[in-house]
């Protein structure tokens, strides 16, 4: 089993511990290959990618963004490095000239309609829910929400008592 993972749409807390746990278990578990696809769907359509396995993934927890990087800008089904074109049949090529029998996606609403429109295409795919804002329909929450709401609650918890101290 070929698997590869993407992440789309903003950046917000969680998406290294994601690919991490992904991986370790598609690794160990499952005894899958895995490839991390670089820049979203850009790396769909463009061809970038690269092997992920547990030396790929040791370490990344405390890093933030995404190791593999993201784009909220590259809908295959509207392409704009193709004027605007459907270049669908691009990430396809990709993803059939690298044997992948399913893909993990990690993003937001955007990021899931692609997904959905993917997978039409034949291809497995399992979203991973992912919004600093929370607002995903049909998830009561998603990952990366919780973050932001305790860094910021940490941060009026320094501002209050900063305020008291003057």
């Amino acid at each position: 089993m070929h698997i590869g993972i993407l992440t789309g749409g903003g950046d917000c807390p969680g998406l290294n511990a994601v690919i991490r746990a992904v991986t370790l278990a598609l690794v160990n578990e499952a005894g899958a290959r895995v490839t991390g696809i670089e820049r979203g769907f850009l790396g769909l359509v463009e061809g970038r990618h690269r092997p992920l396995d547990v030396a790929a993934v040791a370490g990344i927890l405390a890093q933030g963004g995404t190791i593999l990087g993201t784009h909220n800008r590259a809908d295959p089904f509207h392409y704009v490095g193709a004027g605007g074109a459907d270049a669908s049949d691009r990430a396809m090529a990709v993803v059939r000239g690298l044997g992948l029998d399913g893909l993990v996606v990690i993003g937001g609403d955007g990021t899931m309609a692609i997904a959905h429109r993917i997978a039409a295409l034949g291809l497995p795919v399992v979203g991973v829910p992912k919004t600093i804002d929370n607002d995903l329909p049909h998830t009561e929450r998603s990952f990366g929400f919780d973050s932001a709401v305790a860094v910021v609650a940490e941060a009026l918890d320094r501002l209050a008592t900063t305020a008291r101290s003057h």
